[in-house]
């Protein structure tokens, strides 16, 4: 595929559940545009993901507002599949201008004059916006306390696809957000001796009182909370939708045959030293956990809602014996160990991205999206508006905010350009493609009215 025409209004980066939603939302508003994607659509569902990863959120949840899950329950756990899929047939609902196969390694903005040049494995690209919907999980980070140990296979989450992946011998997961308690949930149900190394988390019921979980931060006004707890900055979230769905318990686990232990604190000559934070960490978790069947007893009574109520879901077991008398030091060989799988989370990357849009950390400095740097617009990111903005419903609510933007920057510039008595900028020019024959491409022509 090449890049024939190299002017359009606006350029996004990135097809996946942002990139999407940005491409909706300018295609209703009439903007041209193009989408640019080094994979396939949603590729990080496909092959970004272990291999019985399903979403975290019930398919009635985890979906944009203009199309449900064909002949689903809407109750149930979308595979990653069929999460992918989904954003395929949505993106093919109203003809997205998606070009796959496309990578964008450069973003600088003109000098004396309007808009940015965007060099592309393809050809370069000249835009008056560039909306940058990369997402958050684009590097995936391991600490640097990692051991240098070659009889040690090391993984990240990122990379982890199933148990016949590592080699026999026990695992050790570092991380206890979604992905690590999932990961070695399934490792200890193959048959593998699991080590979960547990820090500060947050794990709310997978539902109470008859709705998720998902339903109860919604009514809370949880999701649209606009500015994150002061420390929480670190504390992942636990829960998961795999067998169905079902609240993460640590004592659950423990009991099962998982050995928890506290936050990985070292690693020297073969032997990991853990803070003695286990049992804190766990009952911070239960505060937590507490905390909002509170708050949804007392929805519930406020609102005189008739939902069964659920005193069991009050009882927390006694602690395990891993949790009473935690380690605070594994010998990895003594024990078995030959594994260690880093559910660590992820770091953004915009080196591609050579524009005065970031702090002195390298962080996007933007407003709802909107960036210091005029012109440029990030979408995805956690926080970027509201705690469900990386979510895939938050995500499509973040992409209309910015694509009216783009559209009251638009008219701005089309009174001064009738003012001058001059033509509209040329980057209102249609683009024209190539149809690229590799799988789920799908090329259209973008036209100065909108996608035809």
């Amino acid at each position: 595929m090449t890049v024939e025409t190299t002017s359009i209004d606006t350029l996004v980066v990135g097809a996946g559940q942002a990139g999407v939603a940005m491409s909706e939302h300018l295609s209703k508003l009439g903007v041209p545009h193009l989408v640019l994607e080094r994979a396939r659509i949603a590729e990080r569902w496909r092959t970004g993901r272990w291999d019985s990863l399903v979403a975290n959120g019930p398919a009635w949840h985890d979906r944009f507002p203009n199309l449900e899950f064909a002949d689903f329950d809407p109750n149930a756990f979308a595979s990653k599949e069929q999460v992918a899929d989904y954003f395929v047939a949505y993106a093919e609902k109203f003809e997205a201008p998606i070009r796959t196969g496309v990578e964008v390694k450069k973003v600088v903005r003109n000098a004396g004059r309007q808009g940015f040049t965007i060099e592309t494995s393809e050809g370069t690209i000249e835009a008056n916006r560039v909306v940058v919907a990369t997402g958050p999980f684009q590097r995936p980070v391991i600490p640097p306390i990692a051991p240098q140990d070659s009889s040690l296979t090391q993984i990240h989450s990122a990379d982890y696809r199933n148990p016949a992946q590592l080699p026999e011998g026990g695992v050790l997961v570092v991380g206890a957000g979604s992905s690590g308690v999932q990961i070695a949930d399934e490792l200890q149900r193959a048959g593998k001796r699991v080590y979960l190394s547990v820090g500060a988390h947050d794990r709310p019921p997978r539902a109470y009182r008859g709705r998720d979980f998902c339903w109860w931060l919604g009514v809370l006004g949880e999701w649209d909370a606009e500015v994150m707890k002061p420390g929480r900055e670190h504390v992942t979230i636990a829960v998961s939708g795999s067998r169905g769905g079902h609240t993460v318990d640590f004592r659950r686990l423990a009991n099962q045959g998982i050995t928890l232990v506290g936050l990985t604190k070292s690693f020297n000559d073969g032997v990991v030293t853990f803070e003695a934070d286990l049992a804190e960490n766990i009952a911070r978790g239960d505060e937590n956990y507490l905390s909002l069947l509170d708050a949804a007893d007392a929805y519930a009574e406020r609102n005189g809602l008739d939902l069964p109520e659920e005193p069991e879901a009050r009882v927390i077991p006694a602690d395990p014996e891993c949790v009473t008398h935690p380690l605070h030091d594994l010998d990895l060989a003594k024990a078995g160990v030959t594994s260690i799988v880093w559910a660590t989370g992820y770091a953004v990357d915009f080196s591609w991205l050579n524009v005065n849009a970031f702090d002195e950390k390298g962080k996007p400095k933007h407003q709802r999206g909107v960036s210091k740097e005029p012109g440029i617009y990030f979408l995805g990111l956690p926080w970027l508006s509201r705690r469900g903005s990386a979510f895939i419903w938050g995500v499509w609510h973040d992409a209309k905010h910015i694509a009216d933007h783009i559209v009251t920057q638009r008219k701005y510039l089309a009174y001064y350009d009738d003012s001058q008595g001059q033509a509209p900028s040329r980057r209102e020019e249609s683009v024209e493609g190539v149809e690229n024959t590799s799988a789920n491409s799908r090329i259209h022509k973008v036209s100065e009215m909108g996608v035809n």
